[in-house]
């Protein structure tokens, strides 16, 4: 099997990635034959699957954009995949060039790709960091210089904590974050759900877990809230990805049948 370019040596090309999965779903360039026949795999089970992935692409642009109306200039984006088109400096930069953007990722392609479009841009930066170790993950993160820990900072988590399990303590991770921010800080989530399709969030599960080998851990409404404990839910709480400020240009699922839910709190 080819090695391309911009793959970095020592990534296993025979073992499917989530961010490369996510990539190939957003008709990404980035991703290997392994990625490409999971997130098939997907499609084949739930045929709207690309859609999903669309409406947390515009939840994180909504996101942003509230984010940066309250203030805040800053922003941690940990599991923060492979740079796309309206990613999250290009989104704040356009708002505020001053603005500042910290990427984290376990994917070795993907922070080799985000440094490479990073080049020359001093206000973001990307670091291999894992989010099941959030005290090496904010070190690391301090280090860079990116992140001013003194002032708000905008924790962005979208589609990643359902990448952990309940055995890697998500909520403990969470947790950490918000103890490392100061007050009038934010965090964004979005998070696969078996709120609204219970059947289909049970297949895509089995085949991530029988198939491509990647954990993907939909969680109900309940367990998805509770990872705002300590944060002051902002309007309209937690809800399916398209209800969450909805803007009229974005509208890629129909309420009711999103498999992902998303809300954003702020830290008191």
């Amino acid at each position: 099997m080819e090695r391309p370019a911009w793959a970095p040596e020592g990534v296993d090309m025979t073992l499917a990635s989530p961010a490369r999965m996510y990539d190939a779903l957003l008709g990404g360039s980035h991703n290997f034959e392994i990625d490409r026949r999971s997130a098939e795999m997907g499609k084949a089970l739930v045929p709207d699957l690309p859609r999903v992935a669309l409406s947390n692409r515009a939840f994180l642009r909504r996101a942003v954009r509230f984010l940066m109306d309250q203030g805040v200039t800053q922003f941690l984006d940990i599991g923060s995949g492979i740079p796309t088109a309206g990613n999250v400096h290009e989104v704040a930069q356009e708002i505020d060039p001053n603005s500042r953007v910290l990427y984290a990722e376990i994917d070795p392609v993907a922070v080799a790709h985000a440094r490479a479009i990073l080049q020359g841009n001093t206000g973001a930066a990307a670091i291999e960091a894992d989010l099941r170790k959030p005290a090496d993950l904010l070190a690391a993160a301090r280090e860079t210089g990116i992140i001013d820990f003194e002032r708000p900072v905008g924790v962005l988590l979208f589609a990643v904590l359902h990448l952990l399990s309940d055995d890697d303590h998500p909520g403990a991770a969470v947790a950490a974050l918000r103890a490392a921010v100061p007050a009038g800080s934010y965090v964004a989530i979005s998070h696969l759900t078996t709120a609204t399709r219970p059947e289909d969030a049970a297949k895509l599960g089995a085949n991530a877990a029988d198939q491509s080998k990647v954990g993907i851990h939909f969680r109900s409404l309940e367990a998805i809230a509770g990872f705002f404990e300590g944060w002051d839910l902002v309007e309209p709480g937690v809800v399916e990805l398209p209800l969450w400020r909805p803007e009229s240009d974005d509208q890629h699922e129909t309420p009711g049948r999103s498999l992902g839910l998303a809300g954003v709190g702020r830290k008191p």
